[in-house]
């Protein structure tokens, strides 16, 4: 989780082992409470077994059935794969939370695993992002989506999104490193953190201010989809219509349900997340000990937050999208699954993992 955080001063809060100091040398610290760590640990476990499992049979599910790989899964399928790249990275965010003193793995990582966090953090929101406006092309204008919105496309841009991501997080690499506390040299007081040349020289607070952009303003946008969208269904609610556009109309408010859902999730999870980074920053800047408590403690809610994002989706799909629960089933092969008709026009219609609308 790509925090940033300064945490050399610690004289407020710090619990020591009892062991405090061996040969001369002073022992590794951490900032909360053995409990507080405990459970954090093991509900972050918990979190990385069912979110590996989730988001690799997703992955696994949208590639290996041709009828599972429409544009909206391609884009649900990206987001798995960078939920996957969040989970490994949580050893190295669990060490830092219960040893942040002294860092033993090397300046390169110390940068290398904040940066494919915070590379993650913005291909997850510019994918949702992305999936709204085809799902809005795709209700709204189903004509001109069938042309516009092809697979070949998609896979397109999100290729583009993967690679503004890739270069949108590259400032971590000046922005965090192996600090040493108060102008020291020795091993243990190495500490994974932003530089002193990033606080001096304000670099902090811009990354603050564009990570925040990446958060608020498409959630502003997603917004604003939605409820053009909500608004497009409702008003053909009203109208009289076939019944085949009916069971397209009832199709996408299915689909329009659930990505409301996790999109919901998703700004639940998060937004503590970016509530703390400003808190930390604004410690880091003014010193003061009562700030750095607060941000001490919303920066440890955020963090579980953080991977119960990366977890949560999976869970959604299943309890939302009958599609998805038989196709995950027939995956792990724990019972056979009828051939089914392909129109939706009768029976069941697969509801969160269709095609564009106009493709119906």
């Amino acid at each position: 989780m790509p925090t940033w955080t300064n945490r050399s001063n610690c004289s407020f809060n710090c619990s020591w082992d009892d062991n405090a100091t061996y040969w001369g040398i002073e022992q590794p610290v951490n900032i909360f409470p053995i409990p507080v760590l405990t459970g954090v640990t093991v509900t972050c476990v918990l979190f990385f077994f069912v979110g590996v499992t989730g988001n690799l049979m997703t992955i696994l599910v949208v590639t290996k059935y041709k009828d599972m790989r429409t544009t909206t899964n391609l884009y649900l399928s990206s987001m798995a794969f960078s939920d996957l790249l969040i989970f490994l990275c949580m050893p190295l965010d669990l060490y830092r939370i219960w040893r942040y003193r002294p860092w033993n793995f090397g300046n390169i990582l110390c940068k290398l695993f904040q940066f494919v966090s915070e590379c993650c953090t913005y291909s997850t929101i510019l994918n949702i992002t992305a999936l709204s406006v085809e799902r809005y092309f795709a209700i709204c204008f189903p004509l001109r989506a069938k042309v516009v919105v092809t697979k070949g496309r998609v896979r397109g841009v999100i290729l583009v999104l993967w690679i503004v991501s890739f270069f949108s997080a590259g400032p971590v690499f000046v922005l965090v490193g192996v600090e040493h506390e108060n102008g020291t040299n020795s091993w243990d007081t190495n500490e994974c953190k932003a530089t002193e040349y990033a606080i001096r020289s304000g670099l902090l607070t811009i990354m603050v201010w564009v990570s925040s952009i990446f958060f608020f303003l498409p959630v502003f946008c997603l917004t604003v989809l939605y409820s053009l969208i909500g608004r497009k269904l409702w008003k053909r609610k009203r109208e009289t219509i076939g019944e085949n556009a009916s069971s397209r109309d009832k199709s996408n408010r299915q689909t329009v349900k659930m990505l409301a859902v996790v999109v919901f999730a998703f700004v639940l999870c998060w937004l503590p997340f970016h509530v703390g980074r400003y808190l930390i920053s604004k410690s880091t800047e003014m010193g003061s000990p009562v700030m750095s408590i607060i941000s001490h403690y919303c920066n440890l809610i955020s963090f579980v937050l953080f991977y119960l994002s990366a977890a949560i989706n999976p869970i959604l799909y299943n309890i939302m999208s009958k599609k998805y629960r038989m196709a995950a089933c027939k995956l792990f092969g724990l019972r056979n699954i009828p051939r089914r008709s392909t129109s939706v026009a009768k029976g069941e219609s697969s509801p969160c993992w269709t095609e564009s609308t106009a493709s119906l």
